[in-house]
């Protein structure tokens, strides 16, 4: 990768996300809160498509990550933000709920990162369970009732800069010379040991950045929502996440960018018939690995350099 020219596209893409925030006010709320879901669930599945995409591990338990954010970013904000200019404490609210879940993913990510396979999704399937059944009985969080007041400051512009980051980010560090051990994971773990790479290290490093940004996903979810609520973080929405980038293409940053807008939008337009939505999602991924395997949005671009 350029990286000039990636930084050209990250500035631009936070000078385009701040002028979109600049004129939002002037956008329908309804619709403006829907592309702000957009970005949030981009930062979600550009994150877990590190791990399960990139590294071709199986994490089931990013709502847990998610969680972990949303609930420490959402508990600053209700403590301490008060006192605090929201400009100032907003982002660093976000960056201490990504900073808690990356962690909370190192002590998960440690032991469990040296299963494979089947193993590992339901190690990080229960770690998600846990997350979430820890949150229920927690006064502090407000418990099974929710943790309720959280001030509105998410806006487009936050939402969106995080996104450009998070994508800029991920994409620089999989092009990277450290990067190029997650690719040599994924496609043969064993052959990447024999040439000196250290496997568990390389994906627990993988697992830890994939957390943070899914702790700063679920602030901006706190602080967009206003409400959070143990239900939300269950394995349902980690599996949305997953969705998503199956539904991408495998380590494929703009297949899955596309999915998760699509996955995203959706729900609005199958609205009066939510209650299928989770039939859908399932016949959606039977014909995807049955006619198109490699991903829905899986292009001819080549991820993996010519060394």
């Amino acid at each position: 990768m350029n990286f000039r020219g990636a930084k050209r596209w990250l500035l631009l893409g936070i000078a385009l996300a701040i002028l979109a925030s600049y004129f939002s006010p002037q956008f329908n709320r309804y619709y403006l809160g829907v592309v702000i879901d957009v970005g949030i669930a981009i930062i979600l599945a550009t994150s877990l498509n590190l791990i399960n995409g990139h590294t071709g591990q199986f994490s089931l338990g990013h709502a847990g990550f998610m969680a972990i954010g949303g609930y420490f970013s959402a508990w600053i904000s209700l403590s301490v933000g008060e006192s605090i200019q929201a400009f100032w404490y907003f982002p660093l609210s976000l960056c201490a709920g990504g900073v808690l879940a990356a962690a909370v993913g190192w002590l998960v990510g440690v032991p469990s990162l040296r299963l494979r396979g089947d193993y590992l999704a339901i190690v990080t399937l229960g770690f998600g369970e846990i997350i979430r059944v820890i949150a229920q009985n927690t006064e502090a969080v407000g418990a099974a009732s929710g943790l309720k007041g959280i001030p509105k400051l998410t806006t487009l512009g936050w939402a969106f800069g995080f996104a450009v980051i998070t994508v800029y980010a991920i994409a620089t560090l999989v092009n990277s010379t450290y990067g190029r051990a997650f690719i040599a994971v994924h496609d043969d773990e064993i052959a990447a040991a024999s040439h000196g790479v250290n496997t568990t290290r390389t994906k627990v490093v993988a697992f830890v950045t994939g957390a943070f940004f899914a702790g700063i996903a679920g602030g901006l979810y706190a602080h967009h929502k206003q409400f959070l609520s143990p239900t939300g973080f269950d394995w349902v929405k980690s599996i949305d996440i997953v969705v998503m980038v199956i539904l991408g293409g495998m380590g494929r940053t703009g297949g899955v960018i596309a999915a998760a807008i699509l996955l995203t939008l959706m729900p609005e337009f199958l609205r009066e018939f939510s209650e299928y939505r989770m039939i859908i999602y399932s016949l959606l991924i039977i014909l995807l690995m049955l006619l198109r395997p490699e991903g829905l949005f899986s292009f001819k671009t080549q991820r993996r350099s010519k060394s």
